[in-house]
């Protein structure tokens, strides 16, 4: 009997999914258990497994296409089978408020929390890689709008005649990174569409074969016969490209909408020495150069502390109750190619600075493969976000829902300062942090500040 595969639920609070690789084509076998696709949620890419036996007898959305939870998006059977009836049933599959029907195909999620899902949603600025500008100018040989008079934008899909190149954003980000030149490829999606599996077959077969990657063409030779205009014959509004937001951006602009209007924030801003603690950190890494012990580890930590000294501030509004936190659960915004995700130290109050420093850089790099488990990202009761690595010396951030507060840190910088009544240069870093007015008072926020301020200033609290 043929059975229906539908988009799964994911995540905790996934609403739908993006087909981000089909790992069987129509007519393979397919055995229970088996991963079948793989499935780009709202913060990372996760394999779908199937629940029965059989041939994929048909696929219903194309990689790179969007599904609610529950729709029909592929068929198992048997070979030879009647499928008319289910397919004909594609159109009228669940929308995203629907419920699912029964699921024929899933990822583990038995470890997956059921708290509301913690979207990264941490800092107002973002880091741009020099590798996503590359891939967004190669993408948009994929689809550019001509600007008319009326603002009416005219999309290329599929192939032309023109010769223009048809890139899907993902190709194009991989063919930037890896100096591909897309006009030597041929496309094998719709239409010649070039896909990732043709940037992928091209940098595998230079690994083989030890061939040196071509390099990568300047941004204007990938609009083929498409010819630059003259700046004095460029009229009207200028040409533009859409590409498809991904799920992880959804989701940053869902949640944006429930934290900074419906939460009512305030700011608290205060500058800290820290010679002391670049001092230590030097020290410790000198002794122990596999450490590699970052200013932000000492942030995090010193952060923990304070957490567990004012426990108001480790706190989250619930409608109508209070909660207050145990522990000093600290998510720590990391900028991935998407957007952000914050990863959280667990019981950070707890661990020793080398724990905190090795357990962020690998839950750093598992961000950045999207590779974390739902737990790992949700259920934070304070965040910090760190842009002093861009040189950007002080900002506000935005809490992240349910959580009463979130710590921005600003570069930390030689300036001239007044001690015992004679000018000196010190390390001075600038904090802000945004607090949640419905859990935190101003005094409250105040005295967090403070304390913090302290034990920065002076890290041998940290050990007594």
């Amino acid at each position: 009997m043929a059975t229906q595969v539908i988009m799964p639920k994911l995540s905790p609070t996934m609403e739908e999914g993006q087909l981000s690789r089909w790992l069987k084509k129509e007519g393979d076998k397919v055995s229970m258990g088996e991963p079948l696709a793989e499935i780009d949620t709202d913060k990372a890419t996760m394999e779908m497994q199937a629940l029965g036996n059989g041939v994929l007898r048909k696929i219903l959305i194309k990689e790179g296409e969007s599904a609610p939870l529950g729709q029909l998006i592929a068929i198992i059977g048997e070979p030879g089978e009647d499928i008319s009836a289910l397919e004909g049933s594609a159109a009228k599959s669940p929308s995203a408020s629907g419920k699912p029907a029964e699921a024929t195909a899933e990822v583990d999620t038995a470890s997956a929390p059921t708290a509301a899902d913690q979207a990264p949603v941490a800092a107002v600025g973002e880091a741009v890689k020099d590798a996503d500008g590359k891939a967004r100018q190669a993408a948009g040989a994929e689809s550019r709008g001509s600007a008319a008079g009326n603002g009416s934008q005219a999309v290329e899909s599929g192939a032309t005649s023109s010769g223009r190149l048809i890139v899907s954003p993902l190709a194009a980000r991989m063919a930037a990174e890896a100096g591909v030149d897309l006009r030597s490829l041929s496309g094998s999606g719709p239409g010649g569409r070039i896909v990732k599996r043709d940037i992928e077959a091209v940098t595998g077969q230079s690994k083989t074969a030890g061939d040196t990657a071509p390099t990568q063409m300047p941004h204007r030779h990938l609009r083929a016969v498409e010819s630059e205009p003259s700046p004095q014959a460029a009229v009207g509004a200028s040409p533009y490209y859409d590409e498809p937001a991904s799920e992880i951006r959804r989701t940053i602009a869902r949640r944006l909408v429930t934290s900074l209007g419906p939460i009512p924030h305030f700011f608290l801003t205060t500058e800290i020495e820290m010679d002391l603690a670049a001092e230590m950190r030097r020290e410790i890494n000198d002794l122990d150069p596999d450490l590699k012990i970052s200013i932000n580890d000492i942030i995090i930590k010193v952060a923990a502390a304070a957490l567990i000294e004012h426990r108001q501030v480790n706190a989250s509004f619930q409608d109508k109750t209070v909660r207050y936190y145990e522990r000093a659960d600290i998510g720590v915004a990391v900028a991935i190619e998407d957007g952000l995700i914050t990863p959280i130290v667990r019981s950070a109050d707890r661990k020793s600075l080398s724990a905190i420093a090795r357990e962020v850089r690998e839950l750093a790099e598992r961000a950045r493969h999207r590779k974390l488990r739902p737990e790992e990202y949700t259920g934070a009761s304070f965040s910090v976000s760190n842009l002093g690595m861009f040189g950007i010396d002080e900002f506000t951030a935005v809490i992240n829902p349910p959580e009463g507060a979130i710590l921005a840190v600003g570069a930390m910088s030689a300036k001239p300062v007044v001690s015992d009544g004679a000018i000196v240069v010190r390390q001075m870093m600038r904090v802000t942090m945004s607090c949640d007015h419905r859990v935190i008072d101003g005094a409250t926020g105040a005295k967090f500040l403070q304390t913090f301020k302290k034990i920065l200033e002076n890290p041998l609290y940290l050990v007594v």
